[in-house]
Order: C-alpha cells, then structure tokens, then sequence
C-alpha cells in the first residue's frame, strides 16, 4: 500500500456508525477511505460487543427455557456446557457479519485501511505512517469501557470484551453496574452455572427507564441474582484463592466478600481524547466528547463526528442514523439528525425496552401525561407461554392525546418496541393505535390494547372510563 492517499471523505473507525457512514458516502457517489484499528470492520458492537453478546444471551435463554419447561410436562437433562463448543458458535456469528462488511466495504469500492488514525491538521490523518489528506472527515471513533482506579490489574478482573472472551464459568461472580451491559452479562453467567451479585449505587437497576418497569423486572431475578442497591465497592483487594471485595452503603455486607471474578460494567468513555484532534482544530472537551450541530458538523465546518463520541446515548442504532446524515450532507443533501425518539433496550430475560419520553423524563419535564398499562397477566400469548410478569405501557401527552413515548417488560419486548416508536415518529394518538387491528394471540397486541385503555374502549379488562350507569 502506498504512503500516501488522498480521498473525498475519510471516516475514522469501522464499528456500525463508521461503515455506515462509509457505505453511504460511496453510495452517494463519494470517493471513500475507512480506517479501523481492527482487522476486522464492525467496530465494538460486532467483534466484542452488541453481537457476540446477543449470541450467549440466546444460548442463555435455551438453557433457561428448557429448565422451566420441567413444570409444563417435559423434563430435560441437565445440560452439559461445552465452552469451546460456545465460544465457536459465538465467533461463528462474529464471522459471518463482519466477513459480509468486508464484502460490502469492496462491492462499494470504499478502500479500508487498517491502524490507529491520528489528526496531524485540518486535511490530514496518519495511520500508522500512512499519510491520508481528505477533503471531508466523519469521526466515529467509539468510546472504551470506564476504567476504576481502585480496581486492581488482575486477570480475574474483567470488563464487557473479558467477558465475551469466556474462558471459564466463575463459581462466583460480582458485577459491579447495573445498567445494560452487567446484567445482559449476568444473565449469561447465571444460565451458564455462577452464582451472581449485582452491586449498583443507585436506588433501582438500569437507572434510565422507569421504577414500574424494572420492579417487574428485579421481582423476575430475585432469586436468580443477588441484587445490593444503593451500594458500592470502595476496595478490590486480589489474593491468591480470589478478589475480596469491600463495600460501603445500604445493603452493603459487613465484611469484605470474596469472588473469583469481577466484572466492571459501570459504563463506557469516548475516545474523543486519543485522535489528536486538536491538531485538526476539533474541540473535545474535558470528558472526551465531540460536540456538533444537527447536521453532526464539528466546530471544523468539513470535519464531523458520529456516535458513542458525540454524546449519549451511546448506542449502535443511533450511530448508523447519525453516520447517514453525515455522508448526505457532505455529499449536498440538507438533512438534519432530529429524531423524535431513540430506543433503547436490555436483553435481559425478562426484556426491558423503552422509547420516547419515559414517565420519569416527563416529570422532570413538567409535561401533563397519561399512562396506559396492559398487564400481560391479561395476554392469552403470555399466559400460554407460562410468561404473565412483564406488561405494556404507553405514555400519552394529556393535552392532544398523542404518544410521547412506552415501555414494554416482558419476554421479546425489544423485538415489539418498533411500533410504539415508529407512532411518536408519526404523531400517532391513542385511536390510531386503538383502531389498528392487531393480531390475536401476540404479545404484540398488548400495544393495541393498552391504547385501548387510554381511549376507554377495552374490554378485555375492566373499563376505568366506560360510561356510568343511570
């Protein structure tokens, strides 16, 4: 490969906004480079994150659903965990999508240069001393898991990608986070045989979405995890026969507690502060963020920045919606990233999903709201499925009755949350989705009918609107 290469439009990092950004760009007729510190494309979401993750979880899941099928009549044997057997199927999956990137990345003639990408001015990248000048850049350059300094340097103290590697089952296992990441990774390591704590300093687990919502959720795994709230972990203290563990707060165990593994999930970082971008004359501030405007212009008129490093929330799904209105403005075209909504959901077991306004944003908001919630004891799909704990709810303006936003806790929740969001994109109110006929038995119609409890027309529970008797 030559030293030196020039280009229309660079893009710095290959995860899913990055090669969207790419793809689209060359789709628009640009000429594009992608640089990736990888040898792979797909960025943390496909190689060591959203990806292999979702394929432990099912293989979680399996081992879940075949256990509690013993109530129903049909008895499995206890399952014998293969672990290199896992680890194959997960990089199996790993392999097929970023092997079809690949395919893409040279299908749309987008050259991928592989290395870390540093600003050395306004026009120009080095990649591990090849010299790239560009005419327009898109940073999408991700963010890293948080670091603790009190944590000691141990192998038996893991992050997100420690856990992925799956090298062994713990006997026992602390995740210090409650958010997304921890507990999509306990439910892995509980289905595969360790016992889990969960430690979290707030007051509730995954803090974002809404205290109904997770209490459905935390009475699901109470006897699954070992759950300490309003805790933390003030010292890790690692020794020959394990990691003790030292904690301060409400439920927090009077002596140190001994673990053969930690996991540290109490969030992620940008890694806005590792490109030089100063030298490009990019802003970064103090905690490694990007700023930018709608069109995800940086305060350099020819540079932009996408995903994780441009703010929260840091999902892969924003990052490709992002990385498209980047490539179209370069490319001309005057759009702007405003959606009204963005979802986010934990594939735990249960599910909690969530999108728009949640009810505790609406508060602090001093919006006027109504809430509609169908429990799913009511739902003939849940009960047949012997999965009645989750429920639907639905957040309305009180004022024009349009959607502002939902929740949904229950088995598949994620795979239904695109119907409440694609109805706040719309406008939608209660009748729209009242008056959309759903389809009977899903859990899908639990939509339709908590809308229904919001216009007062349900009649598959009591109707606390239904017309007074003279």
């Amino acid at each position: 490969m030559s030293n030196e290469i020039k280009t229309q439009v660079v893009v710095l990092g290959g995860g899913p906004g990055g090669y969207s950004a790419a793809f689209r760009a060359a789709d628009l007729g640009l000429e594009v480079t992608l640089v990736e510190s990888r040898n792979t494309l797909g960025g943390v979401c496909l190689n060591v994150g959203c990806i292999p993750s979702k394929a432990l979880l099912h293989v979680a899941k399996v081992i879940d659903d075949a256990s509690e099928m013993a109530s129903h009549g049909v008895s499995f044997g206890k399952p014998e965990i293969d672990l290199d057997k896992i680890r194959d199927w997960k990089e199996s999956v790993i392999g097929q999508l970023t092997g079809g990137l690949d395919g893409m990345a040279k299908m749309r003639k987008v050259k991928v240069v592989n290395g870390y990408g540093k600003f050395t001015g306004s026009n120009t990248i080095d990649v591990d001393g090849t010299a790239i000048t560009f005419d327009n850049a898109i940073i999408a350059a991700g963010s890293q898991p948080v670091n603790l300094p009190f944590i000691p340097e141990d192998d038996r103290v893991i992050d997100s990608t420690g856990a992925l590697e799956l090298k062994d089952v713990p006997e026992k296992l602390l995740v210090l986070g409650g958010g997304i990441i921890g507990l999509e990774m306990g439910t892995v390591y509980r289905a595969l045989g360790s016992q889990i704590d969960v430690v979290e300093f707030a007051d509730q687990l995954v803090p974002a979405a809404d205290k109904d919502v997770i209490k459905i959720y935390q009475r699901y795994v109470k006897d699954k995890f070992n759950v300490m709230l309003s805790t933390k972990v003030v010292a890790v203290d690692a020794k020959d026969d394990g990691l003790y563990v030292t904690f301060e707060g409400k439920n927090a165990p009077a002596e140190p507690v001994r673990y053969d593994k930690v996991l540290v999930a109490v969030g992620r970082t940008p890694n806005g502060k590792l490109l030089d971008a100063d030298k490009a004359g990019v802003n970064v501030d103090e905690r490694g963020f990007i700023n930018t405007d709608k069109q995800m212009k940086t305060n350099v008129d020819h540079i932009f920045a996408i995903g994780d490093i441009v703010g929260q929330p840091m999902l892969a799904h924003k990052a490709v919606h992002e990385g498209h209105v980047a490539a179209e403005v370069i490319s001309g075209q005057k759009h702007f990233f405003d959606p009204k909504c963005i979802p986010s959901i934990a594939y735990t077991d249960p599910e909690i999903a969530w999108v728009g306004v949640t009810e505790k944003e609406a508060k602090e908001q001093g919006l006027k709201i109504e809430t509609a919630v169908f429990p799913w004891a009511a739902s003939g799909r849940a009960i047949a499925s012997a999965r009645t704990e989750g429920q639907t709810k639905l957040i309305f303006d009180k004022d024009t009755g349009r959607i502002i936003g939902g929740a949904m806790v229950g088995i598949n929740a994620g795979e239904m949350l695109g119907e409440i969001g694609l109805a706040v994109e719309m406008g939608a109110d209660g009748e729209d989705i009242a008056l959309t006929i759903h389809a009977h038995p899903t859990l899908n119609e639990s939509i339709g009918l908590a809308a229904e409890i919001f216009e007062g027309s349900i009649t598959d529970l009591p109707n606390k609107k239904a017309v007074k008797k003279k």
